[in-house]
């Protein structure tokens, strides 16, 4: 098998047992990013790399077994179900979070959106359902629109967003006129619809993601993106200033920049919280007032964090900015700092 850092014979049972995700990537994104001056740092988030057979950490980072109330679906924020419509994507990114699944056959994904739809129906607090996996988009838009047929008449939802790269891997996915009758079917049913797209790098957006992007805006989907702070890609703040600052040029509002999560297979791409808030503080540096819309993001089981800053006491200082306990939301908490540290975890309590 072929790694970044050369050929390597394998077994299938080393694969399985280290969790090594199959290595697949677009004609189109190779092409892109080989044209980019980024090609070495790019290609790490889709060639396999022989550090993931040392990479220690867990497969469910985020308690997502433990929020699942039916299969497929995910309620561990009271505003929000996460559905599960894919264990597929068009590309692998090599920092997944959810390796466990993603490129297998998994028995996660949604069997029943009837189910799904009736679960909804009976919790009122929900108000959006996003649509994840694997990337919904690699489903047939008529799949799309038969998942639609059961969330569109339930009328405390005002809001469907679709987790996708692949506006990075095959923008041309969203040439499909099946696919803008699909988000103008989410309008005329009262709702808003969302795609959260997954810009790591500047590199990455190309000329026909831009060009399918500005279409799809002028014609009211609502679009913003996460990113994850990757080593050796793109932890540097020129790079994310330069990449955030190109999102808002071309009408997506970053909102998330996820620290990589500790997964097995996939550790070796954690930044340390110390250079993580010094590429924070840089990205904010070269941005304006108006492009500040970022959120520096731990993805924990117990919620989403906000990492502040690390302070003149040599305390890490970190807000709940989402949490399943409502009390919790907006709690300022720290821990004593250390050096290596990469994940709550890893900083003591006390």
């Amino acid at each position: 098998m072929r790694f970044i850092e050369g050929t390597r014979a394998v077994t299938e049972g080393e694969l399985q047992v280290n969790n090594i995700t199959p290595h697949r990537v677009t004609t189109f994104y190779r092409k892109q990013i080989s044209k980019t001056d980024y090609y070495e740092q790019l290609r790490r988030i889709v060639e396999p790399s022989i550090e993931e057979f040392e990479s220690p950490g867990s497969l469910d980072t985020s308690g997502e077994h433990a929020n699942t109330v039916l299969p497929g679906l995910q309620h561990k924020y009271a505003q929000t179900g996460l559905l599960l419509v894919t264990d597929r994507c068009a590309s692998y990114c090599r920092y997944c979070f959810r390796k466990r699944m993603v490129g297998k056959s998994s028995n996660e994904i949604a069997p029943d959106f009837a189910q799904v739809a009736r679960y909804i129906s009976q919790h009122p607090e929900m108000t959006n359902v996003l649509l994840s996996g694997g990337d919904p988009f690699v489903l047939s838009t008529a799949k799309l629109d038969e998942i639609l047929d059961h969330l569109l008449p339930i009328p405390h939802l005002d809001s469907i967003r679709f987790g996708t790269k692949m506006v990075a891997y095959e923008p041309k996915r969203f040439e499909d006129l099946a696919l803008t009758s699909l988000f103008q079917r989410i309008h005329q049913a009262g709702k808003t619809a969302m795609v959260v797209t997954h810009f790591d790098h500047i590199g990455e957006i190309s000329v026909d993601a831009e060009r399918r992007i500005r279409s799809l805006h002028a014609q009211g989907v609502q679009f913003l993106n996460q990113s994850v702070l990757l080593a050796k890609v793109n932890d540097d703040p020129a790079i994310l200033a330069a990449t955030f600052t190109k999102c808002h040029q071309i009408g997506v509002r970053p909102y998330y920049l996820f620290q990589a999560r500790p997964v097995k297979g996939a550790s070796h791409f954690q930044v340390a919280l110390r250079r993580g808030l010094e590429i924070t503080r840089g990205i904010n540096q070269r941005l304006s007032g108006i492009h500040k819309t970022f959120r520096y993001i731990m993805s924990h089981y117990t919620g989403k964090i906000e990492i502040l800053d690390l302070g003149d006491d040599g305390r890490v200082y970190m807000r709940y900015h989402q949490n399943k306990a409502p009390e919790k939301i907006g709690k300022i908490f720290s821990r004593p700092h250390v050096e290596t540290a990469c994940w709550l975890e890893d900083l003591p309590e006390g």
